[in-house]
């Protein structure tokens, strides 16, 4: 005869983060207002771009598709990683589920990382999506192997970034000014932030966004894959807003 034993306790660390982030990635990917943001928004900013160029005779330093699409890569990074995520945590917080979610075995740190996670996930099937519209436009990118780890670890860099920005903002405002300051953000730099245009179409105005996360990213992503070369200030820029908005994040977050 058998005798059952129980055996309590949580699931390992690691398997407590895959089940979080598989939570995260399908409903980031259910929710439309989010899917918007995510894929759309970017896809409608490259056709349009390109289209606008062709039709007015805007000029950049290269195509128009070589110049835009490294902005819209990052332009998709922004919308996952601080929009969507600032106003998902931010209606989380609101219904209570982040409080009690913290009161599970999935420690704080898990939940965290399990976002981060899902986030990565995303912008993977983004790049996808927005690289095949941009390859049917005619892009040919020169990241070679240099542009392109130099690609990956600025989008790496630039989540981490506009993450703690976004959780820092979601921690702190209740959820309907969160949406609205998300958004808010989201349009100014998107218009204005150096994200999806090269800084120097700007004029005067072109220092100043250098030290903007959104510029930040934007030169990371147009060096690795129109010169093929790691952008270094701008990976410091982004370093040090993944710094401020991890410490403001920390500080100033409230989970209820």
């Amino acid at each position: 005869m058998t005798t059952f034993v129980p055996a309590p306790g949580s699931a390992p660390f690691p398997a407590q983060v895959r089940a979080q982030a598989a939570m995260e990635t399908r409903l980031l990917l259910r929710n439309g207002e989010q899917l918007l943001l995510a894929v759309v928004i970017p896809v409608l900013a490259l056709v349009g771009g390109v289209l606008a160029a062709r039709r007015l005779g805007l000029e950049f330093d290269h195509r128009a598709v070589d110049a835009l699409t490294p902005g819209v890569l990052a332009l998709a990074v922004m919308s996952t990683s601080f929009t969507s995520l600032a106003i998902a945590t931010g209606f989380e917080r609101r219904y209570g589920l982040l409080k009690r979610l913290g009161a599970s075995p999935l420690p704080r740190l898990g939940l965290l990382l399990g976002k981060v996670v899902a986030l990565l996930v995303v912008e993977i099937l983004q790049a996808v999506v927005i690289g095949g519209v941009a390859l049917a436009f005619g892009w040919r990118p020169e990241a070679g192997v240099v542009g392109v780890l130099a690609a990956g670890a600025g989008a790496l860099l630039g989540t981490l970034a506009f993450a703690a920005l976004g959780l820092a903002l979601a921690g702190t405002l209740r959820a309907e000014a969160t949406l609205a300051a998300a958004n808010l953000v989201y349009l100014l730099l998107l218009m204005g932030g150096g994200i999806v245009l090269p800084r120097s179409s700007y004029g005067p105005a072109a220092g100043v966004l250098a030290w903007l996360p959104s510029g930040a990213l934007g030169d990371v992503m147009r060096s690795a894959f129109i010169d093929g070369r790691a952008d270094l200030s701008g990976f410091l820029v982004l370093l040090v807003w993944a710094a401020v908005g991890a410490a403001l994040a920390g500080r100033f977050f409230r989970w209820e």
